[in-house]
């Protein structure tokens, strides 16, 4: 019982990437740490839901190998990567994409020009090798403004650019500041694409594995808090010595009262299972035309097999933005064409709505907020850094290094808790 508990040196509120990031760095520095989380279970938004055998992510958020810091999460890659529809075609950037069965649905074409290839490879390759410093000291503006300075033709800006960076920062209207999505972009260049094996649960368990046993303790609500200690509902006080707020950015303002709250890009994800796999590839689809309501789509059972029971096919398609009437019916329209079959035999599995999936972050937006608040009381997550999966693992760490300065304990060189796939 937390009543009977002993001090801890710290106690975080929330026990999603942020809060488990930061109690990994501070337990590796010999602090005793307490996390609160008021759900029955970890991670946040990364959660991953188990229907009929089916592994089904509630946001889908796109990882990237080249995230430092991420090491040990099993990434499954998109294979052969990133395929465009656009002009009632499937576009891929280096070669032209071949299925016999596609074949007989329509003709696949490989992506752009072969002179637009060789600008935008030109163009991703100078970003790849630009450092912080230099991204975070561009002029900033909203990302699609910033597109049409990149000396892209039209025709590569609006048939990939614009709907890959759409789906890297759930924002379809890419009014994201221009430095993170330069961030953003950057990952993808230096990187691939891909999911965590198993669903994105996976990730917070294995950083909550790295933790001492008892640790984490779930299904406790905090209703007030203070730099010497916490109030839960259910068992009480916890005296602390310092205390890191890990929540999102809204139920942060709820217990740190003056915090400011941002503006939010809905996500919802829709997932069927069909009789057969509409596209012979683990590829993700992106759709260039922007003709429906969804932004990006898998066949997610090729990607991660884990993900469906064997012999079972698994779609996962992603709506950015608040999610229109007759949701389902628009979404198998619009798949039908991105995929080149008939969806009237597919069944619905579930949908996943958040209205405040993503933090908002329209310029000007500093990617590196504060997370020390004033000594003894810190806050960090995707709000205060960029709105990924890697911004708020950072910033985590950020905020457990204040700590440890603040307590005089020395900070230990990086030992990351999680490693992509190469």
């Amino acid at each position: 019982m937390l009543k009977h508990a002993r001090h801890a040196d710290v106690v975080i509120v929330g026990a999603g990437i942020a809060g488990l990031a930061a109690a990994h760095q501070l337990t590796s520095a010999g602090v005793s740490v307490s996390v609160l989380e008021a759900a029955p279970r970890i991670g946040g938004r990364m959660a991953t839901e188990h229907v009929d055998g089916f592994r089904l992510d509630r946001i889908g958020q796109l990882l990237s190998t080249s995230y430092p810091g991420l090491t040990g999460a099993d990434l499954r890659l998109f294979q052969p990567g990133v395929l465009v529809h656009s002009e009632g075609r499937l576009h891929r950037t280096g070669e032209v994409t071949r299925s016999a069965r596609w074949a007989r649905a329509r003709a696949l074409a490989s992506a752009p020009r072969p002179l637009d290839q060789a600008r935008l490879g030109a163009a991703l390759a100078r970003l790849a090798a630009t450092g912080d410093a230099r991204l975070l000291a561009r002029p900033e503006r909203p990302a699609l403004d910033a597109l049409t300075g990149r000396g892209l033709p039209a025709r590569t800006v609006s048939g990939f650019v614009r709907p890959l960076l759409s789906a890297l920062l759930c924002d379809p209207d890419l009014t994201t500041s221009s430095r993170c999505a330069d961030l953003a972009l950057r990952d993808f260049a230096r990187g691939r694409l891909g999911v965590p094996a198993g669903g994105a649960a996976t990730i917070p368990e294995r950083l909550a594995a790295t933790l001492p046993p008892g640790t984490v303790k779930t299904g406790v609500h905090v209703k007030d808090a203070s730099i010497s200690k916490v109030v839960t509902v259910e068992h009480g006080e916890l005296a602390c010595r310092a205390l890191v707020v890990a929540t999102g950015a809204r139920a942060a303002a709820e217990l740190l009262p003056g915090l400011r709250v941002p503006g939010f890009h809905p996500v919802t994800v829709v997932h069927h299972t069909a009789p057969a796999a509409p596209l012979p590839d683990a590829a993700l689809v992106l759709d260039g035309d922007r003709t429906g309501p969804v932004s990006h789509s898998a066949v997610m059972s090729a990607v991660d097999p884990s993900r469906a029971p064997q012999g079972r096919v698994l779609i996962s398609s992603t709506v950015l933005g608040a999610p229109p009437d007759r949701l389902d019916q628009r979404v198998r329209r619009q798949l039908a064409a991105l995929y080149g079959t008939a969806t009237d035999d597919w069944e619905l599995l579930a949908v996943h709505h958040d209205p405040e999936a993503v933090p908002a972050m329209p310029p000007p937006h500093d990617p590196h907020r504060p997370v020390r608040l004033l000594g003894g009381l810190y806050v960090c997550g995707d709000h205060r850094e960029t709105s990924t999966v890697r911004g708020a693992y950072r910033s985590g760490r950020r905020a457990a290094e204040a700590v440890l300065r603040d307590l005089g304990v020395p900070v230990a060189p990086p030992a990351p808790a999680l490693r992509a796939a190469a």
